[in-house]
């Protein structure tokens, strides 16, 4: 439910008592009151490499999501960072001459680099080796410990490093490979192991499943998940032998926990606050559960299936939602290295910008399906919607406001023969119903439809003739409709573009930065005819250069 306390603000000699903040005389933000809660993570990345395209598009997703909802007035915690243990992270450094932890800290570091630039605003980074981390695992292990979950196993099976996982010999290709590392060879293992009670759980999953149907995300990765857990569940391992690389089992040092049973903790051990001392009851206590887990399908398992089950054993509250995305491709073909066609979100977001990158992925492609990314198309789309569009629609409105209007906002008119109006006076709310589903390419492809009949109906109204003729009072109405769907435009993108809607915002008079946290009345502003009469707007500048196509980017 959301929760708003009204604040009030004097006006003209009238007490007006409203829940959204306003905009003063000189256009800045009043404070707003007050927020319900809103949390969401990213995966915590593997830190066996460098940042890939894959994690820089469910983290520029998660952020979007996180600027909506902070644009609703909610108060809002993103958490994402990088899972650090494993054999694959040991075997990784020692190919390298590193220390592990040298090596975790070299990786984390170009992971919170690349965020910055593509302008993540995250709240928390968790990092699985942080010592309070360690502290939140063994508590929690020994509660599942207590609870009879986990008990001592041989185990024996074929085991992928790069995955952190065993395989059932079935989901191997010829020549026992990975099926998700095609050019890995597993290996057999036989060794005694903790293992977890996952089969205790599996009739609460089912139930779970049945009663929370928008518990996993999308349908397809539901039907996925549930058709895994009626073909019956099995223990799995959570502890490795002959392994220095994560921390101890604390009933058996010997052994070393999981990497899994590790790293989903990293999520609960993210919302301790910074100076409070760990434990699970501090860091349950003000952000848990968490209202969305956003993955790539890849990880599905672990999320949908082993972590539900984890929490129910230590009497944890379950998170509310999980949302699976799906993967990339690189002009039609998996992206790998032995094909040359690995595209380094470094190098695309160097030569392009962060709000074109954003712009692309999150309209382009529906989260939750596989897409494709192509440098020309991205040009092409990015060009012809932001520079063309957006941009091209604003600076000749502008122009016109100058030389008509002298530079001010005009007089609306009666909009009810408006096509703009009619657009925009639904818009807001359809966005935040794309949102709410995490639609973000109906988000997206909703307001550019009004930037496009914006430029189509400039054409048609031509208000360079209203002036020849004299028809101050029509010209005055098509250019403020023209704004308007601009600035509408513009608000429904920050979550998007907040640098290029900023500069837009700024253009038409506002004191505006949306890179800043404080929402920005969303109650007013998503809806049609919020500009006010009379306020001068900037001598127009381009907000959104062309892009030229360089040579392909590859890693």
């Amino acid at each position: 439910m959301r929760i708003t306390i009204p604040f009030t603000r004097i006006e003209d000699g009238c007490l007006e008592t409203q829940a959204q903040p306003h905009y003063d005389g000189n256009k800045r933000i009043q404070p707003l009151a007050v927020m319900a809660r809103f949390s969401l993570t990213t995966p915590l990345y593997y830190v066996n490499a460098r940042p890939h395209i894959g994690s820089a598009y469910t983290t520029m997703a998660a952020d979007a999501i996180a600027r909506f909802a902070r644009l609703r007035g909610d108060e809002v915690l993103l958490v994402t960072g990088t899972d650090e243990h494993g054999q694959k992270i040991q075997r990784t450094a020692q190919e390298q001459g590193l220390p592990p932890q040298t090596h975790c800290d070299r990786v984390a570091a170009e992971f919170q680099a690349l965020w910055q630039k593509l302008n993540i605003q995250w709240h928390r980074f968790s990092r699985t080796t942080d010592p309070r981390h360690g502290v939140i695992v063994k508590e929690f292990f020994l509660r599942v410990w207590e609870r009879g979950d986990i008990y001592l196993h041989q185990q024996q099976g074929w085991y992928c490093v790069a995955c952190e996982e065993f395989k059932d010999e079935r989901e191997l290709l010829p020549g026992r490979y990975c099926p998700l590392h095609p050019t890995l060879l597993v290996e057999w293992r036989d060794e005694p192991n903790y293992f977890f009670r996952l089969s205790r759980y599996q009739a609460q999953l089912e139930q779970l499943y049945q009663t929370q149907p928008d518990f996993i995300q999308p349908e397809t990765r539901r039907n996925e998940v549930m058709k895994f857990v009626a073909q019956g569940l099995t223990d799995f391992s959570i502890s490795r032998l002959h392994l220095d690389w994560g921390f101890p089992v604390p009933v058996d040092p010997q052994h070393v926990i999981y990497v899994w049973f590790d790293a989903l903790l990293g999520y609960i051990t993210a919302l301790l606050e910074p100076d409070e001392p760990p434990s699970l009851a501090a860091a349950v206590r003000t952000w848990w559960p968490v209202d969305l887990h956003l993955i790539g399908k890849d990880i599905l398992r672990f999320h949908a299936v082993y972590w539900p089950a984890m929490l129910m054993s230590a009497g944890l509250p379950l998170p509310r939602r999980i949302f699976a995305h799906g993967f990339l491709t690189k002009d039609g073909q998996k992206m790998s290295k032995s094909l040359g066609n690995i595209v380094d979100p470094f190098a695309l977001v160097e030569t392009y910008g962060s709000d074109a990158l954003r712009y692309y992925f999150l309209k382009e492609i529906e989260l939750g399906k596989d897409g494709d990314f192509s440098e020309e198309r991205f040009v092409q789309i990015v060009n012809a919607d932001l520079a063309n569009g957006l941009g091209n629609l604003l600076n000749r409105t502008l122009k016109l406001v100058h030389k008509y209007c002298g530079g001010r906002v005009p007089t609306a008119t009666d909009s009810n023969e408006n096509p703009l109006a009619a657009m925009g006076r639904e818009l807001g709310e359809q966005v935040a119903q794309a949102y709410a589903a995490l639609a973000l390419h109906r988000a997206c492809g909703l307001t550019l439809a009004l930037v496009q009949r914006a430029n189509q109906w400039i054409d048609e109204q031509a208000p360079w003739q209203l002036a020849k003729t004299g028809n101050q009072q029509a010209l005055a109405g098509v250019l403020y409709a023209l704004l308007e769907a601009v600035r509408l435009a513009a608000y429904l993108l920050s979550p998007v573009i907040p640098q290029t809607s900023t500069r837009i915002y700024q253009q038409l008079g506002y004191d505006v930065d949306f890179d800043r946290e404080l929402p920005i009345g969303f109650a007013e502003h998503s809806r049609w005819g919020v500009l006010p009469t009379g306020q001068a707007v900037a001598t127009p500048e381009p907000v959104f250069a062309r892009l030229e196509l360089p040579k392909l980017i590859k890693s």
